[in-house]
């Protein structure tokens, strides 16, 4: 059932900056986070978390999170979403859920729904985060007005960047996280090529994501002669932490070398002298680690690069969900 506002209504040309309340959403492949941008002064509020098996839908979602926030119908909506968007018709890809951006905006009844990738959307928020929303890993200062490179491992590995330009920042979007996965010595060679054995095509996401993280687990078990334990991600970092179990610890040590040499790929790729922006739900989770990890020295182990790789911060976002809400905002605020 459409919600309660005038669905009929002409979309808003994207010319104009879109009216309040707005409704926003954080759209993945896990959960679904709303929140509520009410004037331009409160900033981004009431943010509620649902699981997709609680929820119906995004329409049941959007209608059940108006009705626990008593807010009057949203003029205007953006979504930032775990999916590419280059056009109407929008599929998530790690849900198997597909949706028309046009008959949303319909069945929603706003005047202007915005959807824009997740990394998209974090690329848009980045510039406004402040300092204590963010932990830095290792030395580095950022340059100002320099590109900006995000990424960020979860239900899947998100990618993007943040470039100056005169009318302000401009976000990228990208599906970087597929990029052929590499190895840094022979150990890696190994882990490749069993990952080869069970997918063909090995990206960088096969090992930096949830199931990632499972997969190297899986690996190194079974490069140690062992059957592994039916584990999922949360119980490989659980054990890692506590030293139970050397495969899970092994897992978790090799997830931040493959993490530190994708980071340094995004830094030359995009010349992210103005920071690497590391998000999703993992990193934020195991932030007391990543210091000790080798994540900075594999961000760093460039060769002839060293140098130019040293002079750049890389920082973890300490609520990416928060931060992702934030920029669905900014989005709105376009001309």
């Amino acid at each position: 059932m459409p919600l309660p506002h005038d669905a009929h209504k002409p979309p808003m040309t994207r010319g104009e900056r879109a009216p309040y309340p707005r409704l926003l959403g954080d759209i993945g492949g896990t959960h679904l986070r709303f929140a509520l941008a009410l004037d331009p002064r409160d900033g981004v509020v009431a943010i509620r978390s649902y699981r997709w098996t609680e929820v119906t839908g995004i329409e049941g979602a959007v209608a059940s999170y108006l009705r626990e926030q008593g807010c009057a119908a949203p003029r205007a909506c953006a979504l930032s979403v775990a999916a590419p968007v280059s056009g109407d018709e929008v599929s998530l890809t790690n849900r198997g859920w597909a949706f028309s951006a046009g008959e949303l905006r319909r069945r929603l009844g706003v005047e202007r729904l915005e959807v824009l990738n997740d990394f998209t959307a974090l690329a848009l928020a980045v510039p406004h985060l402040r300092p204590e929303e963010t932990r830095q890993v290792g030395a580095g200062v950022a340059v100002s007005d320099a590109p900006i490179a995000i990424l960020g491992a979860g239900t899947g590995l998100g990618v993007s960047a943040s470039l100056a330009a005169p009318s302000g920042r401009v976000a990228l979007s990208s599906e970087g996280g597929h990029a052929t996965l590499s190895a840094s010595d022979a150990t890696e060679d190994r882990v490749v090529s069993i990952l080869r054995q069970w997918f063909g095509h090995v990206s960088f996401e096969r090992v930096l994501s949830g199931d990632g993280i499972v997969n190297l687990y899986r690996a190194q078990c079974a490069m140690a002669g062992i059957e592994a334990a039916p584990h999922d991600a949360a119980t490989i970092s659980a054990f890692a932490a506590k030293g139970v179990d050397a495969n899970c610890g092994a897992a978790i040590d090799r997830f931040f070398g493959f993490l530190g040499t994708f980071a340094g790929n995004l830094a030359l790729t995009f010349d992210a002298r103005g920071g690497v922006f590391i998000a999703g739900g993992i990193v934020p989770r195991l932030i007391d680690r990543i210091g000790s990890s080798s994540f900075r020295r594999r961000f760093e182990s460039k060769g002839r690069f060293r140098a130019y790789l040293e002079r750049i911060p890389t920082m973890v976002i300490a609520d990416p969900s928060a931060a992702a809400l934030m920029g669905a905002n900014q989005a709105l605020e376009d001309r």
